[in-house]
């Protein structure tokens, strides 16, 4: 298998079918497969983002991070990277499924189901079909995370011996 096409299907809030397929060579990296993705939906490649690999029931796997987050540490459980991942050492099924979290502070979510092969291999990505309008990057809007902060009464939060854990120079 030299060329995998992958379905990539926006998961919007209006339930609008839109996806696009794309062709890349197996031996590329997940960086490239990104930047295919975000390209296709003409979102801007400045956000982080994390793929996930994922099974039938489309439930998060081990992740595969844009950037190294490992701050030098040699953790066993830090994500691996998408410029040194190789797109086939992660297939484990002819169906392979990936999840692409794009802008955690929108939570853009791509579900990704590898859906054929091709014995040709492609030079560079590219996309073979494109179906519906993607939504502008900044449709999402990110004010939707703020919390509400009015409805927590931290002053109650004594402990047995009457103090609050909370007691500083700040005003809540």
């Amino acid at each position: 298998m030299a060329g995998l096409k992958f379905r990539v299907l926006l998961d919007s809030q209006d339930k609008s079918e839109v996806f696009r397929d794309i062709l890349i060579a197996d031996s590329d990296n997940f960086e490239n497969l990104y930047r295919a993705v975000v390209d296709a939906y003409q979102f801007s490649q400045e956000q982080m983002a994390s793929f996930y690999v994922s099974n039938d029931e489309w439930v998060k796997g081990p992740e595969i991070a844009l950037f190294d987050m490992s701050f030098g540490e040699s953790d066993q459980d830090t994500p691996q990277v998408m410029s040194t991942s190789i797109i086939r050492d992660f297939i484990e099924a002819k169906d392979q499924k990936f999840i692409l979290v794009h802008d955690f502070m929108r939570m853009w979510i791509f579900l990704i189901e590898l859906i054929g092969y091709e014995e040709a291999t492609p030079e560079r990505p590219s996309v073979k079909l494109s179906v519906g309008n993607a939504p502008a990057e900044e449709s999402k809007s990110s004010d939707e995370l703020q919390f509400d902060t009015e409805t927590t009464d931290f002053e109650d939060d004594e402990d047995e011996f009457g103090f609050n854990d909370f007691e500083d120079q700040y005003d809540y």
